[in-house]
């Protein structure tokens, strides 16, 4: 079953890398294919003998289900001729996906501007007549991982057993259960995403390929792994504005796997981190984030990034708070003098390891360039450097907001998970 015809397809790749703001994709939570399902599946109780109803408990028939796994949304939720609609996925934070639960354990994952995936349980068939705006997708047990975001939410529900095949070789790992994966042979190497190896991809019986939207800018590589009869789905987790967005999407690959309640426990506690600083008041110290490339351009965030709310959660104010990235992504990049005039009197830097790699002390960083010895955080040893591997543990964005909070607070640093203070 194809994602979608393939004109449609290029029509759709087309509209994303024309739009001039990149989150904008997830402005629409659900379906392109959504209808309004009242009177059609009404607000039918969750089956006690389906899929769904082993993860998610008891249901009801309006509100959020006792496990807090689904709500009834029936208004909002996609009608699929043959399938009865039970309940919405409860969602926080994350504004990029929806996924729908039908009686007897199918699942509809909703990705807009990227396709619909209706995932059938075992024993089951498709329904007949299934539109082509559908991917079927069965719990796939050889997966293509080009999204390396992705493998720590895995991890973190206990299924990186699917992941056969990865589109990251070692040096490009940041985190080490990947690296171990591929050294102890338990996943490959197969290619990187623009450059996939089709015949590992075969020979491995690839059911999935999960890519990041590095895939659009290369249609044909995607239309190759579709012609092998391998779904692709692409995930979005980056679009998300808010910071616990994108660790929300271990509840799309939990539904994926089977794996709904290990999935809530597991963002229940990202959550908590949150809950456990709302008490704390904002601190009114400012922060600046940034790297220097070997241009000696620097590189910051927008102030919609995911980044600036990490910042903010963590009790601190992003210092630019009001600068927007012109395109698609979600950087902006300012000459050093532009970066001294608002980012001078930061009460905090924070160094972006990943992109130039890590400076060992303030005095390596000030030979970056002279005007950050006059910068007043500089000044005060208020330096902090962020380790490489954050950008690749999606499952700890609450650690990383703990680690500001700490920061502006004058916490115990030993706590830290990703920042160390420069010397």
């Amino acid at each position: 079953m194809r994602m979608k015809k393939r004109n449609n397809r290029y029509q759709m790749m087309a509209a994303v890398l024309a739009s001039a703001v990149l989150l904008a994709g997830c402005a629409g939570s659900g379906s392109g294919s959504s209808q309004s399902s009242s009177g059609a599946a009404g607000t039918s109780a969750i089956s006690s003998d389906s899929v769904t109803a082993a993860a998610a408990g008891a249901g009801s028939d309006s509100g959020t289900n006792e496990s807090g796994i689904m709500t009834n949304q029936p208004d909002g939720a996609p009608v699929i001729d043959g399938l009865t609609y039970e309940g919405t996925m409860n969602l926080q934070y994350a504004k990029c996906f929806n996924v729908y639960y039908y009686q007897d354990g199918y699942k509809l994952i909703s990705i807009p501007d990227s396709g619909s995936f209706l995932v059938v349980p075992d024993g089951k068939e498709a329904p007949e007549g299934l539109s082509d705006d559908y991917t079927v997708l069965h719990k796939p047990s050889s997966i293509y991982l080009a999204a390396t975001s992705a493998y720590a939410l895995f991890d973190a529900i206990g299924a990186t057993d699917a992941i056969k095949l990865s589109g990251t070789d070692t040096a490009g790992w940041t985190i080490e259960a990947p690296k171990k994966a591929l050294e102890d042979g338990t996943m490959t190497f197969a290619g990187k995403y623009n450059e996939p190896d089709y015949e590992a991809l075969v020979d491995a019986k690839c059911d999935l390929a999960i890519e990041s939207t590095m895939i659009l800018h290369s249609p044909e590589v995607q239309e190759m792994i579709e012609d092998l009869g391998i779904p692709v789905l692409t995930d979005r987790s980056s679009y998300e504005t808010e910071a616990l967005g994108r660790t929300e999407w271990i509840k799309l690959y939990g539904a994926l796997m089977g794996k709904e309640k290990q999935a809530f426990a597991y963002f229940d506690e990202q959550a908590k981190v949150l809950q456990d600083l709302e008490d704390e008041k904002n601190t009114g110290k400012s922060v600046a984030f940034f790297a220097i490339d070997t241009n000696g351009s620097v590189i910051v965030r927008s102030s919609d990034d995911y980044i600036a709310s990490m910042i903010d959660e963590g009790g601190a104010k992003y210092i630019f708070d009001d600068l927007k990235s012109s395109g698609t992504s979600a950087t902006v990049k300012l000459s050093m003098e532009e970066f001294y005039k608002d980012a001078s009197d930061a009460d905090y830097l924070i160094y972006n390891a990943t992109i130039e790699g890590s400076v060992k002390s303030i005095s390596d960083l000030e030979k970056k360039n002279d005007l950050l010895s006059d910068f007043k955080a500089v000044k005060n040893g208020n330096v902090f450097q962020v380790d490489r591997k954050m950008y690749q543990s999606t499952d700890k964005v609450g650690q990383f907001i703990r680690d500001v909070n700490l920061m502006v607070t004058g916490g115990d640093e030993k706590q830290m998970t990703f920042l160390t203070r420069l010397s």
